[in-house]
């Protein structure tokens, strides 16, 4: 799907190393969590098997009690601190995309502010699709914000509008997921906000689809 010049990174040293330092800060800001979080609340349901992946110290659930929360990261000392989390695993998904998780094990996995980082996508879009149980939901989210030296070049590359397109290549490439929903928000143009003295917001990007029962 993608050309091996689409998947390099500016900087191609071994992730675990960047990510070596907890970043105990949130990636974007207050209106986009909002939204993500009012996103969850629509598409999540109660007392269901959760997996976070590439998650991170916080994972922007809403207040809703669910059977397990299964953390995935980069940085341990991140994830020991999210209190959303049941268990946690540390993997590099770029050096081994296979999952250590059972088939048809969780009802919903979620991919917030990172899938730019993910060098084999259809690889880790495969594993999701394995340990999904039928008809259980994926959630891809993200905004115009990246590690620029570790985002692939695909994405680097791209235009907003782009990157949609790539996340939807992703699902199209893994035979079995439905048609993904694709919420988006634009913050007002810069110009207008100027003038009401208001700084500019995060773009809002959700993609949302099923396993396919």
């Amino acid at each position: 799907m993608l050309r091996p010049e689409q998947r390099s990174k500016q900087d191609d040293t071994n992730d675990l190393n960047f990510y070596d330092s907890p970043r105990l800060v949130t990636h974007v800001d207050n209106s986009f969590i909002d939204r993500l979080r009012d996103l969850y609340q629509s598409e999540l349901q109660p007392d269901t098997r959760i997996l976070d992946l590439m998650s991170s110290w916080v994972s922007h659930l809403p207040e809703m009690q669910f059977a397990h929360v299964e953390g995935h990261g980069m940085n341990s000392e991140e994830l020991a601190k999210n209190p959303r989390l049941d268990h946690y695993f540390v993997q590099n998904l770029n050096q081994d995309p296979k999952l250590p998780l059972e088939d048809e094990d969780f009802d919903a996995v979620l991919i917030t502010v990172s899938i730019q980082y993910l060098q084999y996508p259809e690889a880790v879009l495969s594993e999701i699709y394995r340990v999904l149980k039928p008809n259980g939901v994926v959630i891809i989210s993200f905004s115009n914000r990246m590690f620029y030296q570790k985002a692939i070049a695909a994405w680097r590359d791209g235009t907003d509008t782009d990157r949609v397109n790539l996340v939807k290549q992703y699902f199209q490439s893994v035979d079995g997921f439905t048609e993904p929903k694709v919420v988006v928000h634009q913050p007002p143009l810069p110009g207008f906000l100027q003038m009401l003295g208001l700084a500019g917001g995060d773009p809002f990007y959700g993609l949302v689809a099923r396993k396919s029962e």
